[in-house]
């Protein structure tokens, strides 16, 4: 592989503004063009604001350019995800790339002339394993099959989580893992901790995905005094749309209407069925909420001693969870600040260096594993 020449390498990065992938690309694109690089955002899939691009451009750094491209898991057929990745290496020859970093296996491709590091971010593969049962259909089928084969083509996989890397190992029958590199959050808005926590539930996430589990969740609702409040789109991109009787519904919020849900410091509860890490969890987590999360290998690994864990189908031990905090404030208060401590050690700084030291064995052949072992 070839040495960038020059002093400000240039990464070209995909991404999407339709869930936590547009926080990650940011925060990390804001933290790679701090260590010096040159970051270009290909955004794939529907396009923001005008107003909103301005924004996130402004406070990255990162040129942020609308493809117009399909997004691998809302493509029709496998020739739109073929054609983006061959458009994406076109576009890496266009603007001199030293490397291209992708939030999707699926869009590798051969044409590529530079280094190519991909983030195992989620995929339809692991989510069926997590949610579904029997054999993937058609539809999944052949998303299944070019990840593998941009799997194949990549010089670097990443994961956020151990536990995501090992499914993404068993799923794909990759001879080795991932390599694991942390994701990071920068809060928008800095919390005060002035006031006292609030008396409501906060959740967060795209509802309609069944790995959030918002049955559950509205179960959970109907058996608490305290509203369960629910941020996120209730229908997804294909019209599909899930109906709920008791969640506190708010609808799609941005970063900042997130973060003054979260500067009230509710109890933050998630009952994912399926999640390779979960940006949402720690905002919440940095805010100094306490958690209620799903009893799933990710969380497990990322909240040990700072969380208290649940069964996802067990509305009632969910309830009963949150009912303990609320009951007694003092040990509420304790666990929203293990949680605030333990989301000190996934920050951006620590998530840049592990990526930044990928790029750099890339480059100079050097074992990646090595390398980004403190962020992992």
């Amino acid at each position: 592989m070839r040495m960038p020449l020059r002093d400000h390498p240039h990464v070209l990065m995909t991404a999407d503004a339709l869930g936590g992938i547009w926080q990650y690309s940011l925060d990390l694109g804001e933290g790679l063009v701090r260590r010096g690089f040159v970051v270009t955002i290909a955004l794939l899939g529907p396009v923001p604001s005008r107003e909103r691009l301005l924004a996130a451009e402004a406070a990255s750094g990162c040129r942020i350019l609308a493809t117009g491209l399909s997004l691998d898991w809302m493509a029709r057929a496998p020739a739109e995800v073929r054609e983006a990745g061959a458009a994406l290496a076109r576009l890496a020859v266009t603007l001199n790339a030293d490397i291209v970093h992708l939030h999707s296996p699926a869009l590798a491709s051969r044409d590529y002339h530079v280094p190519i590091v991909a983030v195992c971010h989620s995929c339809g593969g692991t989510w069926w394993e997590a949610v579904e049962t029997g054999p993937l259909p058609p539809d999944l089928a052949w998303r299944r099959d070019l990840t593998a084969e941009g799997c194949a083509i990549v010089d670097v996989l990443l994961a956020p989580t151990h536990a995501f890397a090992a499914a993404t190992q068993r799923v794909y029958g990759l001879v080795e893992r991932p390599l694991v590199v942390r994701n990071g959050r920068r809060s928008p808005i800095g919390h005060s901790h002035s006031l006292p926590p609030q008396p409501y539930v906060f959740t967060a996430g795209r509802l309609w995905d069944r790995a959030k589990n918002a049955e559950t969740l509205d179960q959970v609702a109907a058996r608490l005094d305290w509203p369960l409040r629910a941020a996120g789109p209730m229908e997804s991109p294909g019209g599909e749309r899930v109906e709920v009787m008791y969640l506190d519904c708010l609808g799609r919020l941005d970063d900042q209407g997130i973060a003054a849900q979260l500067g009230e410091r509710p109890i933050f509860l998630s009952l994912a069925r399926y999640e390779p890490f979960g940006l949402a969890v720690l905002e919440a987590a940095s805010a100094g909420c306490a958690l209620v999360l799903s009893d799933v290998a990710s969380f497990r690994e990322l909240w040990e001693g700072a969380a208290l864990f649940v069964d996802p189908e067990d509305a009632g031990g969910a309830a009963a969870a949150i009912r303990g905090l609320v009951e007694d404030p003092d040990e509420r208060l304790r666990q929203g600040s293990a949680a605030r401590t333990r989301s000190s050690c996934y920050g951006v700084d620590a998530m840049t260096s592990g990526v930044v030291a990928v790029f750099r064995g890339c480059w100079t052949g050097t074992p990646v594993r090595s390398l980004a072992g403190a962020a992992a």
